[in-house]
């Protein structure tokens, strides 16, 4: 160990206090409101609603409490407690070793990883999701999701980290630029591969068969200047009883899918709201935006990563005693997310205010009372907490607080 050992120990529990900090928080607000339904709501949902809401919000901030302190246990055991330097002195990792060897050490690693936190898993689709007569996943289904996950691990991450192992053994001290790169190239391949060739692995997607509807669709289409690849609908309900809509896709390949849950709950006018929200999305150009801070944050990432390659303090002060290639990647993801945990609350602060411009967008070439009515039945569907603690709600949510977007929308409704 070294003071940078001291460094990580003080990091990781100071971003697990806040965690469990905020996760408290949350549980209390909502417990406290429990019985007593927000004004801008009263009259839309029920006590009973509001009251599963809460207890549903309680039982995920207990599963989060576990979550925290779990992960927090598992990036110690995996630096400071040994395991990677078990696992790499196991595979005969060191500074020259082949290729195979590094590709074998990261995905065994990987793969534990993904074993040790399937209890959790597990538990959340079994358990907690199943008490609140969410669930819809069958043992069989999950088990074959397990398995089409590992299969994509293996297809997609293997010659990711081929070429980034071979990158930093052989690309001198600018490998990290080209790896950065690569690794932009291969997400925006992933974001025009995946409506087609990814995401039909898990779920079928069929053409809208409402006419009427898929009329609507267009025409609203065709008002905002909005070209995609087809209109879809999703069998979530084989997994959940959760509803959503989205988009997905990238460039020429862009698709829009609804839930069939979210199709059986809303009406024609609160979808076409709902497909308005998502559009303004585009037309303000928070993809773009979004892909933006991905390409900068990740560049900032993979320069950090050139720098500590060359770092001994950094290998011996989280356990390893061989600096390696391999060694290096799995150290900085292990890792990185505990130092960039403090950043949170600005990146949900901008994603909040992107939600507030595609409402206003949605309430501009739509109505806002149907994007109003079709949130608050979301709500009710999705047992959203009503009564989420600001501070929770300001560190993690990318969504606004339920009375607080609705609050932003009667107003536009009035102006309307």
């Amino acid at each position: 160990m070294n003071e940078f050992s001291f460094i990580f120990i003080v990091v990781v529990l100071l971003a697990s206090a806040v965690e469990l900090w905020l996760a408290r928080r949350q549980s209390r607000n909502v417990i406290r409101h429990r019985d007593r339904i927000p004004a801008a709501f009263d009259g839309r949902i029920s006590l009973a609603t509001h009251q599963k809401a809460a207890d549903y919000t309680q039982a995920k901030m207990r599963l989060e409490y576990i979550s925290i302190i779990s992960g927090a246990l598992l990036v110690m055991a995996w630096t400071l407690g040994g395991g990677l330097e078990l696992f790499a002195d196991w595979w005969d990792i060191d500074a020259r070793s082949p290729l195979l060897p590094g590709i074998g050490f990261m995905i065994s690693v990987l793969l534990i990883s993904s074993l040790l936190s399937l209890p959790l898993d597990a538990y959340r689709t079994f358990g907690l999701e199943a008490r609140f007569g969410f669930n819809r996943t069958t043992p069989a289904l999950f088990i074959s999701d397990l398995l089409k996950q590992g299969f994509l691990l293996i297809l997609i991450g293997i010659p990711i980290i081929a070429l980034l192992l071979w990158l930093l053994t052989h690309s001198g001290a600018w490998w990290w630029l080209l790896g950065w790169a690569a690794w932009m190239g291969l997400s925006l391949f992933m974001m025009w591969a995946y409506p087609a060739w990814i995401a039909p692995l898990f779920n079928k997607f069929s053409p809208l068969q409402d006419p009427a509807l898929q009329q609507r669709i267009v025409g609203l289409l065709t008002r905002c200047g909005f070209a995609s690849n087809g209109i879809f609908v999703m069998d979530g309900s084989t997994r959940s009883q959760h509803g959503n809509a989205y988009f997905t896709g990238f460039g020429a390949n862009k698709r829009i899918v609804f839930f069939d849950t979210l199709l059986k709950t809303l009406t024609s006018d609160e979808i076409e709201a709902v497909l308005a929200h998502e559009l303004g999305h585009f037309k303000h150009g928070h993809i773009t935006q979004r892909l933006l801070v991905m390409a900068i944050t990740t560049f900032i990432g993979f320069a950090a990563l050139g720098w500590l390659s060359g770092q001994a303090w950094f290998y011996n002060g989280l356990g390893i005693s061989q600096a390696s290639a391999p060694a290096l990647l799995l150290l900085f993801l292990f890792t990185a997310p505990y130092f960039t945990s403090l950043l949170h609350p600005l990146s949900a602060y901008w994603m909040r205010k992107h939600e507030f411009e595609a409402d206003a967008f949605a309430a501009r070439h739509t109505r806002a009372q149907p994007l109003i009515d079709a949130l608050v039945k979301l709500y009710e569907e999705n047992a959203a907490t009503l009564t989420p603690d600001r501070w929770y709600s300001a560190y993690h949510d990318s969504h606004p607080p339920a009375p607080v977007r609705i609050a932003q929308l009667a107003a536009h409704a009035t102006r309307g």
